[in-house]
């Protein structure tokens, strides 16, 4: 302390403290037909996106608590959901678990894997999905949530600060503090 922070290679600050609040990025599925739709039915935000859903069928991909919150969401202003879950269970706590088994227009679609969002010039139509038994299956659906984590906005401090495997900041064991 102090820490000199040097921007564009030019000014500098110095302070006392430094905050890191560089945010992260949605995880894709990497589809090149997810590509192709987002902003015209595919979103990793319910709460931003779910809106312009209201009475209408949509998809949620993944497993854990956020896909199960952002299932529960839709489910409140949608048709139906269909959760697409790639393992025989949810990763959820059980709470999200029972949240879900409870919301009848919920319909989760376990061991399947997204193979393509379907849609034309207006947007997404729906999904196609290859159940674990090889067998494939299209839900009609105007929006495509992906909910399967985030990656961590901190590949500039990859050379200065100690990042786990995930790229998340290491903080020493209860406080905030760096390397």
């Amino acid at each position: 302390s102090p820490f000199r922070v040097t921007i564009d290679g030019r000014k500098q600050i110095e302070a006392e403290a430094v905050i890191i609040a560089t945010g992260a990025e949605a995880k894709y599925l990497g589809l090149e037909s997810e590509q192709l739709f987002k902003g015209r039915g595919v979103s990793a935000c319910a709460t931003c996106d779910g809106f312009f859903y209201r009475k209408q069928d949509v998809v949620v991909v993944g497993g854990g608590d956020s896909a199960c919150e952002e299932a529960t969401y839709l489910a409140s202003i949608c048709n139906k959901v269909y959760l697409v879950v790639r393992k025989d269970h949810l990763r959820a706590s059980k709470a999200m678990q029972r949240r879900v088994e409870e919301t009848p227009n919920i319909d989760v679609k376990f061991e399947s894997v997204t193979q393509q969002v379907l849609g034309n010039e207006q947007g997404v139509t729906g999904v196609l999905i290859r159940h674990a038994d090889g067998s494939e299956e299209v839900l009609d659906a105007t929006g495509f949530f992906v909910a399967i984590g985030h990656k961590p906005n901190t590949e500039l401090f990859r050379e200065a600060l100690q990042l786990d495997a995930e790229g998340y900041i290491k903080t020493g064991p209860g406080t905030c503090w760096t390397n």
